[in-house]
């Protein structure tokens, strides 16, 4: 029996398994190079002082030590110092979501005059390097005494101007329908914006935190400047800057790691819980791209 002409048509095409591979091998390269640095920095805290002096070097510690983590210690106020970062990072973090979401839906779903031109000023002060800014917003943390304190750090991040223009961006893609059923029944707008709009751009909001907490994590240059040598408030990346003095020797290689180790120990962490999340937001920008 003969075939029906054009049913070969209709039959699914194989894609080349050859461009896949290559693709998958690709990925793979990239994802290990991206973490060597990460993972080299781990097992050389854990080295001994010999194995760190080692030439060539030892990849895998033969006999794993926690000797340099009780040497940062014994430096650093390491306890106190992880707590300052956690505060201002936290505290921080929390206020940009929440002034970022109320701003983002203003902008988003609100027709008032000027709102154009001032979306537009919002985001031309992105374009504003934090040098430029640091001495205006340090004379103002001054004039309202708040120098030398955790409140200083605080307080001038608690709003910012790309959360503001993420969330604006997300919540333009939410329903205007579903809202207004919501205001039918009788919500009210903080109701709507935390009960209805924040849950459907949750993939938005749990980026925005990640990239709000390693930022402020990882902030130096604005808490040196407010702290004002105000030792016990340091965060702990400014408190590591006293292993600088450590890092001219190879015999004070693991100590250097592991105080850099504990550093970006809660960012990772944070991370590995909102990397699902934060793929979803950029798959959905992509998607409505």
């Amino acid at each position: 029996m003969r075939a029906p002409t054009g049913s070969s048509s209709t039959l699914p095409r194989q894609r080349p398994t050859g461009r896949k591979a290559l693709l998958a091998t690709l990925m793979l390269l990239v994802a290990v190079a991206s973490a060597f640095p990460l993972l080299w920095m781990v097992l050389s805290s854990l080295k001994t002082t010999a194995e760190s002096m080692q030439v060539p070097p030892v990849w895998i510690p033969r006999t794993p030590t926690f000797d340099a983590y009780e040497k940062v210690a014994g430096v650093v106020n390491v306890g106190r110092s992880m707590w300052n970062s956690l505060v201002i990072a936290t505290i921080t973090t929390a206020g940009i979501l929440v002034t970022s979401m109320m701003a983002g839906y203003a902008f988003a779903k609100y027709s008032f005059p000027g709102r154009t031109l001032l979306f537009s000023a919002l985001l031309a002060t992105m374009f504003l390097p934090p040098i430029v800014t640091l001495i205006p917003l340090y004379r103002m943390v001054g004039s309202i005494g708040l120098n030398a304190s955790l409140a200083g750090i605080i307080v001038p991040n608690l709003a910012n101007a790309f959360g503001i223009f993420l969330m604006r961006q997300f919540i333009a893609g939410v329903p205007d329908d579903l809202i207004d059923a919501a205001r039918m029944d009788g919500a009210s707008e903080l109701l709507i914006l935390f009960k209805i709009v924040a849950p459907t751009v949750a993939p938005a909001i749990a980026a925005l935190a990640l990239f709000a907490f390693v930022y402020h994590w990882n902030s130096y240059l604005w808490p040196l400047t407010v702290l004002q040598g105000n030792a016990d408030s340091y965060p702990i990346v400014i408190s590591l800057s006293r292993l600088l003095s450590y890092n001219r020797g190879a015999m004070n290689t693991g100590l250097v790691m592991a105080g850099a180790t504990l550093a970006v120990l809660p960012p990772l962490i944070l991370f590995v819980f909102l990397q699902r999340f934060f793929v979803d937001s950029i798959v959905s920008s992509a998607v409505k791209g």
